[in-house]
């Protein structure tokens, strides 16, 4: 009963997968969402459950605020009340140049990367002030800091979810509530592995450490700043990108 309760959005594969197994062996009691992809997400709990973590899984849909508010009181309850380390992990890309993007390209990839994270946090915060306690992290980007051609409508949402990070982070620092936010880099997953060679060496190139960082590499991070190591650490945004952020 002493353990805690993450919840994770989007846990069902890739780094959302990784940071959720990465949370269960630290002993942490595991929720997370998925929207699509049961399958995937059996197996994410299979490997949370392997670490000796309980693990609830919720199909909702972060863009949606009521989806939103169902899985925060389907982790309340199962937690006992409690929920002590949000990850907003959850995110869609619809890349291409800014003439070629449509108002749906835009739409879907803010209510997602950034209403999502807005639903969550605003459910959530409440019940950590409760608490007084919780760990709050949201899922950046390096291009939100750095921008990139291609990808207008990610990088205004993952800037935005820096913006909401430090803010939210002044709203709780009193009740010693931490807000931070992961900003990775190049991450190998099943998306960059569809990029072609060639641009995966344009892209190497631009990466001091030379090649693309793991998931694990992204949930050492996440786990970092859900532990209470993290205790006088808040508003900060901390990029798992090998340097491409430097």
């Amino acid at each position: 009963m002493d353990r805690k309760i993450a919840l994770v959005t989007g846990g069902s594969r890739g780094i959302g997968r990784a940071i959720c197994v990465k949370l269960a062996e630290e002993g942490m009691d595991i929720v997370f969402n998925y929207q699509s992809g049961a399958a995937e997400a059996e197996v994410t709990g299979k490997l949370c459950e392997e670490k000796g973590a309980r693990c609830l899984m919720v199909q909702a849909d972060v863009s949606k605020s009521e989806d939103c508010d169902a899985l925060i009181e389907a982790a309340r309850e199962w937690g006992n009340g409690r929920v002590d380390v949000l990850v907003n992990n959850a995110g869609i890309t619809r890349d291409n140049l800014l003439p070629r993007i449509t108002d749906e390209d835009l739409d879907a990839v803010l209510n997602v990367n950034l209403k999502g994270t807005f639903y969550m946090m605003r459910g959530v915060a409440k019940l950590m002030l409760r608490q007084k306690y919780g760990k709050i992290i949201n899922m950046s980007s390096v291009v939100g800091i750095m921008g990139n051609a291609g990808q207008v409508n990610y990088a205004a949402g993952k800037a935005g979810i820096i913006g909401m990070t430090k803010s939210l982070a002044r709203e709780l620092a009193s009740r010693k509530i931490n807000v931070n936010a992961v900003a990775p880099g190049m991450i190998q997953t099943d998306m960059t592995d569809a990029i072609p060679d060639s641009a995966k060496e344009r892209i190497l190139a631009g990466i001091p450490f030379r090649e693309m960082g793991q998931a694990q590499d992204v949930a050492n991070a996440v786990a970092f700043l859900a532990s209470d190591a993290s205790r006088y650490i808040t508003g900060q945004v901390i990029c798992v990108d090998g340097g491409m952020a430097i």
